[in-house]
């Protein structure tokens, strides 16, 4: 038995036994593997060796356990479609795997929540319930960046409320810090008036904190919105087409109230098929990073509530044109057309968020060429191509952008297939076609990018007036 380093992913819990293998079970005797991500695992045999695992995790974050297994389950996996017996299984894969291993590699999966099956729709089940029994959802992705950010911190009180409240200091402490940084040397560090739609990335604060800080720090003395929409990516969900949240959101600093007017509205033109997938929403940290910046630079008014959120994940136009995927869901164009309708109705100022990351590219996505070498090799002259490639693609994506182009991103995007994988088309789509802005201004770009050169994501600052 091995011992699973877990720091190469934080968020994971290590699997529970599942039932014992049993063949009146069908699915396992007939198993059907869920989407699941993997990620490598230092693990130590009991004489203490290091050995190097495979850990699977739940690729729409249901579960938030793993199973470590051997590398070589990476052949075994794809043919866990729900269609092979075991026997099929192990014939077809050979190379001496037998049937107990099998049965092993079953039981594990099924404790992790990894297969299709009864574990799974209790886990499922129950999520929903938890979800549906709240208006406003607890923090996620945020509470892990506080419990991050005061592990270290000897003076952070131990008991609650203190702790909570010495917390949402630090954070606003480290947002200004941001702030300070992005906008030192900038001619403009302040909007007069309270634009229509920015643009700002979804990378955790640590990666992403100046490109949010220049962008927001601006929005410190403009006008108040009523409502923030904001738009994100839908990087774990189920959703085939547009997957709006009919919660409000928490963060460390507070609660922002669902803008039930916009929701209700919303609902009336387009249907229940428009909330239909809210539990995307659940593990989703696109909309949830935004809400923190909102409620430092907005803050709270005389009746002492931050302003009303209204969150939805866009799909991807490049893979149908707007359409959604299956044909079912609700596609861009409904969506915004519906938007754009009840906004006119609506009073008090509204300001858009797109929630956007761009390009993700390097060995880490699949990619064959390294973006970092040692200095004066052949190797780093092919990794700064290889960066300028992905920097060339993103000011020219960026340039139908900036020229309120969003059909021609979209037709551009599909052309060329979207090279560097650019996870926010949606987002940034939508947010164009409902604000309509006469201008759309760059304000910060960067890239962040691992020390070995394994991965690298980029994204922007912009606003749009």
């Amino acid at each position: 038995m091995t011992t699973p380093d877990s720091s190469q992913d934080p968020n994971a819990q290590p699997a529970s036994q599942g039932p014992a293998f049993n063949n009146n079970l069908p699915h396992h005797t007939r198993p059907k593997i869920r989407a699941i991500r993997g990620f490598p695992v230092q693990a130590k045999a009991p004489d203490g060796t290091e050995h190097q695992m495979l850990g699977l995790a739940d690729a729409r974050q249901i579960s938030d356990r793993v199973a470590v297994v051997m590398p070589g389950v990476s052949l075994v996996l794809p043919l866990m479609d729900g269609s092979r017996s075991i026997d099929q299984i192990v014939m077809e894969v050979g190379r001496g795997l037998t049937r107990p291993v099998m049965e092993q590699l079953i039981t594990q999966l099924d404790g992790a929540a990894l297969l299709e099956g009864p574990a799974f729709d209790e886990l499922l089940t129950k999520m929903r319930a938890e979800f549906d029994s709240q208006p406003i959802l607890p923090p996620g992705t945020t509470a892990a960046f506080v419990d991050a950010m005061l592990s270290e911190d000897t003076e952070a009180p131990a008991e609650e409320p203190a702790r909570s409240e010495y917390a949402a200091r630090r954070v606003r402490t480290y947002f200004d810090s941001l702030i300070a940084e992005a906008l030192s040397d900038v001619p403009d560090p302040a909007f007069t008036a309270l634009p229509k739609a920015i643009v700002a990335p979804h990378l955790d604060y640590q990666r992403g904190g100046l490109n949010y800080a220049a962008v927001y720090g601006r929005l410190r003395v403009a006008d108040r919105p009523d409502r923030v929409i904001i738009l994100g990516t839908n990087h774990f969900g189920v959703s085939t087409g547009i997957a709006a949240c009919d919660k409000g959101f928490s963060t460390v600093l507070g609660a922002c109230e669902i803008d039930a007017a916009l929701a209700s509205g919303l609902r009336s033109t387009l249907g229940d098929a428009i909330f239909a997938n809210r539990f995307d929403h659940e593990r989703e940290h696109s909309i949830e990073l935004q809400v923190t910046w909102i409620q430092h630079v907005f803050g709270k008014d005389s009746s002492g509530q931050y302003p009303k959120v209204f969150g939805a994940l866009i799909h991807d136009p490049v893979v149908k044109n707007g359409e959604s995927y299956d044909g079912q869901g609700v596609a861009l164009q409904p969506f915004v057309d519906a938007l754009k309708a009840q906004l006119a109705k609506l009073p008090g100022r509204t300001l858009i968020v797109s929630s956007a990351d761009l390009s993700h590219v390097g060995r880490a996505f699949g990619d064959e060429v390294a973006l970092a070498a040692e200095e004066g090799t052949e190797e780093a002259q092919n990794a700064e191509q290889a960066r300028n490639r992905v920097f060339g693609m993103d000011d020219e994506m960026l340039g139908l952008v900036v020229a309120n182009k969003p059909s021609e991103l979209v037709a551009s995007m599909a052309w060329q297939q979207n090279p560097t994988r650019w996870c926010s088309v949606g987002n940034l789509v939508a947010t164009l076609m409902v604000a309509q802005p006469a201008d759309v201004r760059m304000l910060r770009y960067g890239p962040v990018m691992d020390p070995q050169g394994l991965g690298m994501v980029t994204s922007a600052a912009m606003v749009m007036t």
